[in-house]
């Protein structure tokens, strides 16, 4: 929690500094602003960058709309999508990352750079796990599973269909105690429904369904980390040195020429980082021969093109 404190006009003897109240793990106008600009910053300074997410959104009230929110939070994605340099997104411990806060740190915005990783205890998702049981599971489909499931009212229900239907007085004392039972499920299948949405936020299906590359406990993030920056920076520049070489190569195609050349396990940054730097030659002879291959496939051009 915070505030900001917008200055007085110093053009209106009447106005007076204001106390703007800010909550916590919110994006603001100018926290947007700041992190769009510091990320600026990073990347002309050639340096990876490492963004700790826990946020739950950003402010939507209408004097943010008006401090131009969507203009600033645009400003992050801009950045992201310009960034050169590795970027690794992460989500510290019972942190979690939501809505629009999501959306501008996306790893889709820049794939070749950006890469997201949460700890075991996080959680991600666009919408919070009372907010999908508030869509996709409401009272009356709460009200049809515990019919489907629950032994009394299934008892209940039968016995309103063998009541006989001029017998007003039997069938409002069984629909009473419908809904008497009702109420008193409602609590249990909510908190069972709440639950179960929950898991959908939960690290291990965050790593399912591909949207983050690893699960990485908080014990062991600052060495994973430390190897993983030196590996992609090495990366990086040997990919460069590719791309350079033949102008046909993309980023995939690049980076498969390295996986061709790797004999240890790729996922394990320390052993990929030793393997760099033990066959520095080996990869630079490399890049010479794709070099030297592109340039004959110029000539081959050219040669095809006069003889045409």
């Amino acid at each position: 929690f915070g505030e900001g404190f917008p200055p007085a006009d110093p053009a209106d003897p009447n106005s007076r500094e204001a106390i703007q109240p800010q909550a916590g793990q919110v994006l603001f106008p100018d926290s947007s602003y700041k992190t769009a600009q510091a990320l600026r910053d990073f990347n002309n300074e050639g340096l990876p960058v490492m963004i700790f997410a826990n946020w739950r959104g950003f402010s939507g009230g209408s004097r943010d709309m008006s401090g131009e929110i969507l203009k600033f939070g645009s400003m992050i994605v801009d950045a992201l999508r310009e960034y050169n340099h590795p970027i690794y997104i992460y989500f510290p411990p019972f942190g979690e990352l939501r809505g629009g806060s999501w959306v501008v740190v996306d790893p889709t915005i820049n794939e070749e750079k950006m890469t997201m990783f949460s700890d075991p205890d996080a959680r991600g998702g666009i919408l919070e796990p009372a907010g999908i049981v508030e869509i996709k599971f409401r009272l009356a489909d709460q009200l049809k599973a515990m019919h489907r499931i629950d032994p009394q009212l299934q008892m209940l229900d039968a016995e309103l269909e063998a009541t006989d239907d001029t017998d007003q007085d039997a069938q409002e004392a069984i629909k009473e105690q419908i809904a008497a039972r009702e109420d008193l499920l409602k609590p249990v299948y909510l908190q069972a429904a709440t639950e179960f949405a929950d898991l959908h936020d939960k690290t291990g299906r965050m790593k399912a369904k591909g949207v983050i590359k690893d699960s990485v406990p908080w014990a062991r993030s600052r060495e994973y980390f430390f190897y993983l920056a030196k590996r992609r920076i090495a990366q990086d520049n040997y990919i460069s040195q590719l791309k350079a070489a033949d102008s046909s190569l993309d980023y995939n195609r690049a980076l498969n020429v390295l996986k061709s050349l790797c004999t240890v396990d790729w996922e394990d940054n320390h052993a990929v980082l030793d393997f760099y730097s033990a066959n520095h030659a080996a990869i630079i002879s490399k890049i010479n021969e794709v070099k030297v291959a592109a340039i004959k496939a110029q000539i081959d051009a050219l040669q095809k093109q006069l003889g045409e």
